[in-house]
């Protein structure tokens, strides 16, 4: 694993982009950022006969929307593009540490759409096998349902639950 300097000026400037912009997402999805937002733009249209709807007053709010999502685009994809990776984090610990999970679903997410919708048609499929089995407790594996050569023996079946009397 690569040791990350924490000394670098790339490792600062990451580090402080990361909390600003962690900060300025949580602000901006609470209501009152939203309420601020709407009466601004109220604010705006009430002068707009005070400025007799000059290309100014028109220049002025189209300018600060612009460069406000400009920015902002950046800011969201930032948390969006941690969260998703502490989410994908959390999902690879779970499945390396079930024995009944398959590991290849430890990268899923560097697959290709078109390969993505391979996996999914097997997981249909095998829905469709538990469904036959009108058995909430048994359990299918990704391996029994591979076609062909590749065809292997499914996984230790899950427990069944006794019924209470």
């Amino acid at each position: 694993m690569k040791k990350v300097n924490k000394r670098s000026i790339k490792y600062k400037i990451t580090k402080k982009f990361d909390t600003v912009s962690s900060k300025v997402t949580k602000a901006t999805g609470r209501p009152v950022a939203f309420l601020s937002a709407f009466f601004l733009i109220l604010l705006w249209a009430v002068t707009g006969p005070v400025f007799k709807f000059s290309n100014t007053w028109q220049l002025v709010i189209n300018t600060g929307t612009t460069i406000i999502t400009f920015l902002m685009v950046f800011v969201i994809q930032q948390s969006q593009n941690k969260d998703t990776t502490a989410i994908q984090l959390k999902l690879n610990e779970l499945i390396a540490c079930n024995e009944n999970a398959s590991n290849r679903l430890v990268d899923v997410e560097d697959l290709t759409e078109e390969e993505l919708l391979i996996l999914r048609r097997f997981y249909i499929k095998l829905s469709k096998l538990a469904e036959r089995d009108k058995d909430l407790f048994s359990s299918h594996s990704l391996d029994e349902n591979t076609p062909g050569p590749y065809k292997v023996k499914a996984g230790k079946p899950k427990p069944k639950m006794e019924e209470k009397k």
